[in-house]
């Protein structure tokens, strides 16, 4: 496929994507006092008890302008599969320079680890009080793109380094990781400047880099003895195979055996559309793992 061939698909799957009206959730929870530390709630719509329970993190370079009203048709799907669904917000970069001024455009440090590593924490007190009917027992965690990092940064908080103030004495109780286009090696990521230089925006300047990723990039927190799964639209061009496949080279590296599920012909944003056959794809790989 020619590059102008392959702008035009990627445009077209991202305004698909994007064309779904926002869908308010049942309810939603803070899970601290910054406006951004809330957790919106969906219901599995057939009224099942006893539903497990997906948290969606979602993506957007870690960049203010984009939140989780993208992903509210994502959790709404999800929950009409039968899932319950936590769609989880956090603090995220504050400027994008082609708008205005030249401050930190990707992420927050700390704030965004900070804000993911809390709401997890929160998540079995708030299901219990907003949705009832699920079963915490039973959480799979599920992000796109940068929130496919966080997903699986989430689920590696136990093997983070020493000293690390979102370092868990155990394994989370989840019953795994379904990563979608995630940017999940942070060498990789750099090397083909995925998201116009996302990764070295959120971690910052080159001495702050060397520092800080040993405590962000799921490339490195392997193994971690949580069961994982990445799906990758094999023409991507927003978060390129390249950085899936090695996340899983260094998981295998590390004596861990991480699933890759390529999907052919599919860019980046059918993963999170339910219009799509690529989301569907996804909520089967959830079920693998909730059930």
């Amino acid at each position: 496929m020619s590059d102008s061939a392959a702008r035009d698909r990627d445009a077209a799957e991202t305004e698909s994507a994007f064309s779904h009206p926002p869908v308010a959730p049942d309810a939603s929870a803070a899970y601290g006092s910054h406006p951004d530390q809330l957790i919106d709630f969906y219901a599995p719509r057939d009224g099942r008890t006893g539903a497990p329970v997906v948290v969606v993190l979602h993506g957007g370079s870690w960049r203010a302008p984009y939140d989780r009203q993208h992903v509210s048709p994502f959790a709404d799907f999800l929950a009409r599969r039968g899932f319950a669904v936590a769609s989880v917000e956090y603090r995220r970069g504050s400027e994008i320079p082609q708008q205005r001024g030249s401050g930190p455009v990707a992420g927050r440090w700390p704030e965004t680890f900070d804000d993911v590593a809390a709401a997890l924490d929160a998540l079995p007190a708030l299901l219990a009080r907003e949705l009832p009917q699920a079963d915490a027992r039973r959480i799979v965690i599920t992000g796109h793109s940068a929130g496919g990092q966080l997903a699986l940064w989430a689920a590696a908080r136990h093997v983070l380094p020493e000293g690390s103030p979102w370092r868990l004495p155990a394994p989370p109780q989840l019953r795994g990781v379904v990563a979608l286009a995630p940017i999940a090696d942070f060498a990789t990521a750099v090397a083909l400047d995925v998201c116009s230089g996302a990764v070295g925006q959120f971690l910052g300047r080159e001495e702050d880099f060397d520092e800080r990723a040993p405590h962000a990039d799921p490339a490195v927190l392997l193994p971690t003895g949580i069961a994982t799964t990445v799906v990758q639209g094999t023409t991507d061009v927003d978060v390129p195979q390249a950085v899936a496949e090695a996340f899983v080279d260094a998981a295998a590296k590390a004596g861990e055996t991480v699933g890759l599920t390529l999907l052919p012909e599919v860019g980046h944003f059918p993963l999170i559309d339910p219009a799509a056959d690529a989301c569907a794809v996804v909520a089967e790989e959830l079920a693998q793992l909730a059930w």
